[in-house]
């Protein structure tokens, strides 16, 4: 690369223009890149530009790098993200000694990279990795590169660690909001104290924590199955005395992908998706209540399979340290020993298995290869040491502090040795706390009833077909009625056959896969007649299985109406079950209200018709249909929008039918996704009309803000969406909560209108909460008179992230949420 640069060098100098005249990727010392004139630089395979810009809704300029072959402008890096250019006057400049320098109005120095080299011949150049350089033309040695340097996002081959030998870190930073890219809250850094592991922190509060790596992964996860294969990017660690760092590749080079800490303390690594034009989450943590750091206290141990019952348990030989609390589901006083150790106290170890080995804080590493017996030996002899584990990256590790932010896996994860007085031993020292039985077991069960039941679709149309032969044969008027019988049974849904499915979608392709959620992926395809269908394909390890199924088979082939996603048909080949729906253009709800882009164009009016819609489509659900339904997982992504925007309720799997007379019900299996889920259905399992209703307030909220409820955050209180809206509510001050994306005018009265109506939906109590046909009045009405709202349910985070543990089901790695189905659309 040194021969081109020189050349280039050697032109420039030769001419006697100024100025930056085309999309190279170099800059030499006699040239400029101006944000007057719309000058770039451009990597040589034209994967990366570097030019000026300004985030969605900001007339700030800054200087940054972003995917040129990505058609939503996502910057990777930010030269200027803390001291933008307030016009157009900026200018990107090299100086002799290789200083990167941003100047605006001539004179005013906004940013510089602060380079002490004195380099002959300085070029500035962007790679093709996304990389910017400062090249000694010379040599070809690097000067200073931005990868050294990183924002909030890593590309392949960026770091994210240690070089030891000249202590140099590089660590991520999230932007301090969608329209600001100044240093925000949240960073992701490797610890690299014993075991190493990566932190993220908001301040100096760890709020997620990986686990130490262990050869393979971080944190000794499950890992994935075939289905769950991760055909994206290859993660890399490398530990040695000079490194400690992690980094990715691209499986493909045809492939996008990138990983972000967001201004909301969300970890995810998404890839574009050239067909559906958006980012997809391939992995998002923290991925459910058990990632939050010491959530359970010290001697706890956190189970997010161990639902309704509770998500924390003390290790056994240890109590809660506060009773109290702990029956109050406030686990973080955590446990205490039965049996207080000491020196004179006899004392062994207890095996526990599967787990997210404790925090790293008090590791004392042994790095010499020693036994399992060694390395309890040696951690016998010393009085503070509580617990060892042998692991494959450093051997013994050994604890001399309480045991913090440890989680129990269905499979994966590792041993831990727990030291107890002896009379707590029993006559098992190693006998690990039972589990549940796994999640793969209950899918395996629930696929072979599932196989059963489809069958019978097949069989019942045979069996009508004969018995209405048999009717004219015989004219009996006893067939008649069990024709009339059968006939009610029968679902009368086209059957389609895998092979039409496969050519509707290119054979499952990647490409047209737009979503995944817990019964499976979700692919767009077109059919021969050119009908555009989505395709709900049930993965074999679905969480969701015959009952899920069966639900949304039954409910949505019998309920018509405009704001209700249409069932075309289903597939039933093999162990093959799919779904097949109307496609809806405009996608899902979630990608428009909380998307930087999308959420700019959605004016109130659209957004108000969309509330309306809902509205109507479930007051049609309770009331109006003739199998009387609630949906249980109403929520954003749930909603679907066609092409002018109406929207669609969708995914019934979880949907109940209530009799005419029937209030309520309720169930021991509480599923649904946290944040919208009522306080009487996640903490009792109750749900009826007004669970639905709840979750229509959360809805509301988020579509009237643009935020979603979960990992809301403001910098002036720990209140999640709900309890801010209720905070401005009494304030005075509702229209602080409206979307700052949202394009003017917006009529002040309607929108303080739906907060209200929202917050009279989310409050504690059901009988508080307006039935839907109110709601549709209130919002019909332009003088509605509506009474205060009161406090509403699950109004804090502390207590919202606490629920999540009733959220269930298969958590897939393309999900934002926890929940039995997330689906980014169909």
């Amino acid at each position: 690369m040194v021969l081109p640069i020189i050349l280039l060098s050697l032109f420039t100098s030769l001419s006697l223009s100024t100025e930056f005249t085309a999309a190279l990727d170099t800059l030499s010392l006699n040239q400029t890149l101006s944000d007057a004139t719309g000058e770039m630089l451009v990597s040589a395979d034209e994967s990366f530009e570097l030019g000026f810009f300004s985030p969605p809704n900001s007339g700030n300029r800054y200087i940054g790098i972003w995917f040129k072959q990505v058609s939503l402008q996502t910057p990777i890096w930010v030269a200027n993200k803390d001291n933008p250019v307030t016009d157009t006057s900026g200018v990107l400049t090299i100086s002799p000694t290789g200083n990167i320098i941003i100047t605006s109005n001539q004179t005013n120095l906004i940013w510089s990279s602060n380079s002490t080299m004195l380099p002959a011949s300085p070029v500035l150049q962007l790679l093709d990795i996304g990389n910017l350089v400062v090249v000694n033309s010379n040599t070809g040695s690097y000067l200073w590169q931005s990868f050294d340097h990183p924002c909030d996002t890593l590309v392949p081959g960026m770091k994210l660690g240690w070089d030891i030998s000249k202590n140099q870190e590089w660590y991520i930073t999230s932007w301090n909001s969608l329209q600001e890219p100044s240093t925000g809250d949240y960073t992701y850094r490797v610890d690299p104290w014993g075991l190493p592991q990566l932190v993220l922190r908001r301040g100096s509060t760890i709020s997620y924590r990986s686990g130490p790596w262990d050869g393979v992964r971080f944190g000794g996860a499950p890992p994935l199955t075939p289905l769950k294969e991760n055909t994206i990017f290859r993660p890399t660690f490398v530990y040695n005395t000079t490194f400690v760092y992690y980094s990715f590749v691209n499986i493909d080079d045809t492939i996008i992908s990138r990983f972000v800490v967001s201004q909301t303390g969300l970890l995810e690594h998404l890839t574009w998706n050239q067909g559906s034009g958006e980012w997809v989450d391939i992995v998002t943590l923290p991925a459910d209540s058990c990632d939050t750091y010491d959530l359970c206290g010290p001697y706890a141990i956190c189970n997010i399979n161990e639902i309704p019952i509770a998500i924390c348990h003390c290790m056994d030989g240890f109590v809660p340290k506060v009773p109290v609390e702990w029956n109050k589901l406030d686990w973080s006083g955590g446990c205490v020993a039965k049996t207080e150790l000491n020196c004179t106290v006899a004392a062994g170890f207890r095996r526990f298995s599967r787990l997210k080995l404790p925090d790293t804080s008090y590791f004392l590493v042994n790095r010499t290869e020693i036994s399992r017996v060694g390395c309890e030996e040696a951690c016998l002899k010393n009085c503070s040491c509580l617990g060892f584990a042998q692991t494959d990256i450093s051997g013994c590790v050994v604890w001399s502090g309480e045991l913090l932010d440890m989680r129990e896996y269905h499979e994966g994860g590792q041993d831990l040795y727990v030291r107890l007085a002896a009379s707590e031993l029993g006559s098992n020292k190693t006998t690990p706390r039972a589990l549940i039985p796994s999640v793969t077991v209950i899918s395996g069960v629930l696929a072979l009833g599932l196989i059963s039941w489809c069958v019978i679709i097949k069989k019942r149309r045979r069996i009508t077909a004969q018995r209405r032969a048999q009717r004219l044969e015989t004219g009996s008027q006893q067939v008649q009625e069990n024709n009339r019988s059968t006939a009610e049974e029968d679902l009368e849904l086209p059957l389609f056959d895998l092979a039409t499915i496969s050519r509707a979608t290119d054979n499952f392709s990647y490409e047209n896969k737009i979503g995944e959620g817990g019964f499976g992926p979700v692919y767009k395809g077109q059919l021969s007649s050119g009908q555009q269908v989505a395709v709900k394909r049930l993965a074999k390890t679905s969480g969701q299985g015959v009952k899920e199924f069966k639900n949304e088979v039954i409910f949505i082939a019998k309920l018509q109406h405009r704001n209700l996603v249409r069932l075309l048909g289903c597939c039933i080949h093999e162990e093959e079950r799919m779904l097949i729906y109307e496609y809806m253009q405009k996608r899902s709800l979630e990608l428009h209200i909380f998307n930087q882009t999308r959420g700019r164009s959605l004016d109130w009016q659209k957004r108000f018709d969309i509330i309306v819609g809902i509205a109507r489509g479930l007051l049609y659900l309770h009331r109006d249909s003739r199998l009387r339904i609630i949906h249980r997982d109403l929520k954003a992504s749930n909603i679907l929008l066609d092409d002018d925007m109406n929207p669609k309720i969708s995914d019934f799997g979880l949907a109940r039918m209530f009799g005419d007379d029937q209030s309520e019900e309720n169930t021991n299996r509480v599923l649904g996704t946290y944040g919208y889920m009522s306080p009487e259905y996640a903490i009792n399992g109750l749900f009826s009309v007004k669970s639905d209703v709840f979750s229509f307030g959360v809805l509301v909220l988020e579509i009237v803000s643009g935020k979603k409820n979960r990992g809301f955050y403001h910098p002036d209180h720990d209140l999640n969406l709900l309890g801010h809206a209720w905070k401005l509510w009494n304030e005075g001050k509702p229209m602080n909560l409206v979307d700052a994306l949202m394009e003017s005018p917006i009529p002040t009265p309607e929108v303080v209108k739906c907060i209200q109506m929202a917050l009279l939906c989310v409050q504690d109590r059901p009988e508080d909460r307006p039935p839907m046909s109110a709601v549709l009045l209130i919002l019909d009405s332009e003088n509605a008179i509506l009474p205060p709202p009161k406090q509403p349910g699950f109004y804090t985070e502390r207590f919202t992230l606490e629920m999540d543990f009733l959220s269930t089901g298969i958590y897939p790695l393309a999900s934002n949420e926890v929940t039995m189905s997330v689906l980014h659309g169909r």
